[in-house]
């Protein structure tokens, strides 16, 4: 029988979220974000060799990664990980601050659970030779990259820049971030110029997906088509490099799934 029980682990944090101001739009949407990591976290694990527990593993950690981003929110109303970072300050509520517990009763999957939220969010993975934390790694960052898809498939535009929507329709695509679609890599915070260059950092997600899954997801979802085209670029540049950006993308999704 497992030790890991789901559901004491989501009562337990719909009390730790009670004391967030529910109305607030940030944490509304990070609250629907965590809830639809723990979906995207069961659509790869039931379609991967993955034993059950390790699933409900995966789900858990799906559950508490984004555990720090609350307090962040509370504390500078911001989702900006230069002032605050989020996965860090997770790590240090659940093991620190030992709430943990509040979830899950034994420490048997702690450093399962602490390695997975630390590195969730960051560039890239560092080498991680216990293969059993590098999978549960791999699952969180893919599952919060799936759903990361889904937020900018769906928020207003204006929620995600500060400016308008037919401003940044207006942009150009700067050479770097075309340049590193065409290499097939994640895109760095400081490579990027204009609004456009953050929109197109995020179709690069695709770039540090780990499972067929999860690039079977992103195509029954069409999110790279419904992301370029949730805008109408009026710079006949912008079109062009917007249409070969698609076309990588959706090669690259395809191949992999």
């Amino acid at each position: 029988m497992s030790e890991i029980d789901l559901e004491y682990a989501r009562k337990s944090f719909q009390k730790y979220l009670s004391v967030y101001d529910p109305e607030d739009s940030k944490i509304k949407l990070k609250r629907v974000h965590t809830f639809c990591v723990v979906k995207a976290a069961e659509y790869i694990t039931s379609r991967e060799t993955i034993s059950d527990e390790d699933r409900e593993l995966a789900l858990l950690i799906a559950l508490l990664h984004d555990i720090g981003r609350f307090e962040q929110l509370k504390k500078y109303n911001s989702y900006d990980d230069n002032i605050m970072d989020h996965a860090k300050f997770g790590v240090k509520i659940l093991f620190e601050e030992r709430k943990i517990r509040d979830f899950i009763k034994t420490d048997k999957y702690d450093e399962i659970i602490r390695e997975a939220i630390y590195w969730h969010s960051a560039y890239q993975l560092p080498n991680i030779e216990d293969q059993r934390i590098l999978l549960h790694c791999k699952l969180i960052r893919d599952a919060d990259k799936l759903d990361n898809f889904r937020v900018k498939a769906t928020e207003s535009l204006e929620a995600h820049f500060d400016v308008s929507k037919e401003i940044v329709e207006t942009e150009e695509v700067s050479d770097n971030i075309l340049e590193a679609i065409r290499e097939e890599r994640s895109i760095l915070r400081a490579e990027r110029t204009t609004h456009l260059d953050m929109w197109i950092s995020y179709l690069a997600f695709i770039f540090d997906l780990n499972f067929s899954s999860s690039f079977r997801y992103i195509q029954e979802h069409d999110y790279i088509n419904t992301n370029i085209d949730r805008m109408d670029y009026t710079n006949p540049k912008t079109k062009e490099r917007m249409e070969e950006v698609r076309k990588i993308c959706l090669n690259y999704v395809k191949e992999r799934a």
